[in-house]
């Protein structure tokens, strides 16, 4: 038996985990995974040749790279919590979900690509929950297949925005600062609050570390929305609002990417 670790450093949040998960879940000579996002790194025990599971890695995009591997004399029986799993994906699909509807539904009366860029960064996050939560009992294929669909509507998601971000950077866009700044600061004080009630488990299992970095995250586009709206109003244009809307799309079709490499 193996133990190999290996440094994946774009793996900042519990979509990434799903989605290495997927990848490499038809892998038999896997053992057990952990992950530890906040360090980006991925520790997996197996048979065989790390190299065969670093093969699976990088198309992903991920940034994987082989840090050291060894072998091991343990015996010990892996058992997964399929439960808790559960429970915190539901967590993640409810945050992102709601959020979703949130900032898509203002963002839409404040004319700002900033908010709804950023409200489908949280229905592509929410979606590969979805997909996780669908997947389970489910044979690979239909895993698979889940995956690419969700990747396809990830880069419909994704190009949808930049189409519009081109459109209204050609026709002009009258984004109103004001609606952008308080949108951006209720969705920030949601984010805060989940980031309250995961700080007590942020040192716990891995998908609490993870969902801990996914709301910092989310809180950083947050706040780089309320930058946009403060800047639109300074400056009275709407380039700042549609710079945000081009970053976050391209985080979007990022995910896209990846998602569809798994069901290669």
């Amino acid at each position: 038996m193996n133990k190999s670790t290996f440094v994946v450093s774009k793996m900042d949040c519990p979509s990434e985990e799903r989605i290495i998960r997927m990848k490499l879940e038809d892998m038999l000579s896997i053992k057990h995974m952990d992950f530890n996002i906040p360090d980006r790194l991925l520790t997996i025990i197996h048979e065989g040749d790390a190299s065969k599971i670093l093969e699976k890695l990088i198309p992903l995009n991920f940034g994987a790279s082989l840090k050291e591997s060894i072998q091991t004399e343990s015996s010990v029986s892996f058992e997964s919590d399929s439960t808790n799993e559960a429970k915190v994906l539901k967590l993640l699909l409810l945050i992102n979900g709601g959020m979703f509807f949130v900032e898509f539904i203002l963002g839409y009366f404040a004319e700002s690509m900033g908010l709804i860029s950023d409200s489908f960064d949280m229905l592509a996050d929410a979606s590969v929950y979805m997909i996780s939560l669908y997947a389970v009992g489910k044979s690979l294929e239909a895993k698979k297949k889940s995956a690419s669909i969700n990747g396809y509507f990830q880069i419909i998601l994704g190009l949808g925005v930049l189409i519009e971000t081109i459109r209204r950077f050609i026709y002009g866009s009258h984004p109103e600062p004001s609606f952008m700044i308080v949108v951006s600061l209720v969705a920030l004080a949601a984010n805060v609050y989940c980031l309250y009630l995961l700080s007590a488990h942020k040192e716990g299992g891995a998908h609490m570390k993870a969902s801990y970095i996914c709301s910092s995250t989310d809180v950083m586009a947050n706040a780089g929305v309320i930058l946009a709206g403060v800047l639109v109003a300074i400056t009275k244009s709407s380039i700042p609002d549609l710079v945000i809307g081009v970053i976050v799309a391209l985080i979007v079709l990022r995910g896209a990417r990846a998602i569809l490499k798994i069901a290669q």
